[in-house]
């Protein structure tokens, strides 16, 4: 069996018999056309993997044969061959979507490399790919085994996803199903951390611990600020690391990025907790302390996220900035993203404009509800996928392209991140206990206690109470709660959803990046 299925396309094809023999010597399969037409009456009919061809030929010329190629296949590599190095050529070929091109006289090797950096490239990706993973397992394997500390593990998890990125490159299911389960030992690992670690950090501010939710505007955010040049805090809810890294070549089309670091959300990782505080520099507990007529617990009715605006007004009076020109908006549908990116230019009169972008959020509750979705974003690649595409054409990255010029600067953060469950556990509750898929409270809980982190006293988390002898359980690694009422109806309902709330690398450690304009 041939190794590729190639035409050449040439109308001196009588000199270029030496070279077809030799790639033929080298297990190509090679037809060789005079004139464009009939190359292209051949690619309608038969398979080709590239062509060939001369740019210069008589009644049709490369170019214009290449257009037409192109119209009924554009995945067809094509190479063009020839005499004319002129730079308006080069560019016209180049704009044309050419996989390459060489210039005459070519000997057989020169064709021969291209071929296989055309043909061979992906499967040298893979290899390469699969290979250098192998040799990093191991490093991998030594520091989850050596106690990691909170900076050790952000650093695991950007690893891992990077190697996960990477092997999409690989086409290898053995190896790809190795660093799998490296990912869920380390899933393993991180729930003991976070066991042993949680309550002390949020029993003492500013212990030694990472930056938690209620402290990142201090933190992270607050020391960006640089007189006469606005600032960006942008929190693009529900977006894990590796859904940052997806977006990324976007973003660094139009700015510079300056640092890419992450933080911890806090318990529960859900919007109503984990977005709260950030927004009010508060845990949980204080907020229903200094805010009772605001904050709502689980099972209230209305919106648990409304006051996000004055909660950071407050914050920033606290810290001693209340002066600063601060504008808040959040955008919950399309049309708020298309008011926004015609707002832009106004935004940059202020010091510091707060964006608060819900699609990513809605997409992930959207792929449990809808059965489209469910068929679109079925694992962790297809899921970056519709974000990446999401970004690409959303107003948010239209908004930004259009102050991209200005001196600005941008931090681009996240709330908490997601993780596909697939292991169900029973979980026994009164009337009165949430239904999260990921967490519950409530006051007579019955569980597995090796399914989840409890907080017996939800004081310890930083959590309110919001009944007497009310307790917290967080889901670890990839499993999910339900109730034994019809229990194995939503086992298999929410089973390879995205959810959030528990404890996984995935939901807590999540991305805070620092862009500026390229200026």
């Amino acid at each position: 069996m041939a190794i590729a299925n190639l035409i050449w396309v040439d109308d001196e094809m009588e000199s270029l018999h030496s070279q077809i023999l030799f790639l033929e010597s080298k297990g190509y399969s090679v037809r060789a056309f005079s004139n464009g037409f009939d190359a292209i009456d051949h690619i309608r009919v038969n398979a080709v993997d590239v062509v060939l061809m001369d740019e210069s030929m008589p009644g049709i010329t490369g170019l214009e044969t290449l257009a037409k190629i192109k119209e009924y296949d554009p995945a067809i590599p094509i190479v063009l061959i020839t005499k004319n190095e002129t730079e308006n050529l080069m560019d016209e070929a180049i704009g044309s979507q050419i996989a390459d091109y060489l210039i005459k006289p070519v000997n057989p090797n020169q064709v021969l490399l291209s071929l296989k950096k055309i043909i061979d490239n992906k499967r040298l990706v893979a290899e390469k790919t699969t290979s250098a993973y192998q040799q990093q397992f191991r490093h991998l394997f030594t520091a989850l085994n050596s106690d990691p500390n909170h900076q050790e593990w952000m650093d695991i998890y950007k690893r891992l996803v990077y190697w996960e990125l990477e092997m999409q490159k690989s086409d290898s299911p053995e190896m790809q199903e190795v660093l799998q389960n490296q990912k869920q030992e380390a899933n393993t690992e991180f729930f003991k951390f976070i066991s042993r670690s949680y309550a002390g950090w949020m029993s003492t501010p500013d212990a030694d611990g990472p930056v938690l939710s209620h402290q990142l505007i201090r933190r992270k955010v607050l020391p960006q600020l640089e007189k006469g040049r606005p600032l960006f805090f942008i929190l693009i809810d529900n977006l894990r690391f590796d859904q940052w890294r997806s977006i990324q070549p976007i973003l660094s089309e139009s700015f510079r990025m300056v640092t890419e670091d992450s933080f911890y959300s806090i318990l529960p990782t859900a919007t109503q907790y984990a977005r709260n505080a950030i927004f009010s520099g508060l845990r949980p507990i204080d907020i229903a302390a200094q805010y009772p007529q605001l904050w709502k617990n689980d099972e209230e009715e209305g919106g648990k996220n409304m006051e996000e605006e004055q909660y950071l007004r407050d914050q920033l009076k606290r810290l001693g900035k209340g002066d600063l020109k601060v504008s808040y908006t959040k955008v919950v549908n399309n049309q708020a993203g298309l008011d926004l990116m015609n707002q832009m230019h106004n935004l940059l009169d202020n010091d510091l404009n707060v964006i608060v972008y819900n699609f990513v959020d809605m997409l992930s509750h959207a792929r449990t509800e809808m059965e489209v979705l469910k068929e679109l974003a079925g694992d962790e690649m297809s899921y970056r996928s519709i974000t990446t595409s999401w970004f690409e054409h959303s107003p948010l990255h239209q908004a930004l392209k259009k102050i991209a010029d200005k001196s600005i600067r941008i931090v681009l953060a996240t709330d908490h991140g997601s993780i596909r469950v697939k292991t169900p556990c029973r979980v026994l509750g009164d009337r009165q206990s949430s239904t999260n898929i990921r967490y519950k409270h409530g006051r007579n809980l019955q569980y597995e206690p090796r399914d989840v982190l409890a907080f017996r006293d939800p004081r310890q988390a930083g959590l309110p109470v919001p009944t007497i002898n009310s307790s917290y359980i967080f889901a670890r690694e990839d499993r999910y709660l339900c109730y034994p009422n019809n229990y194995n109806h939503f086992a298999q309902y929410y089973r390879n959803t995205f959810q959030h709330g528990g404890v996984s690398l995935e939901e807590m450690i999540v991305p805070v990046i620092v862009l500026e304009s390229r200026d």
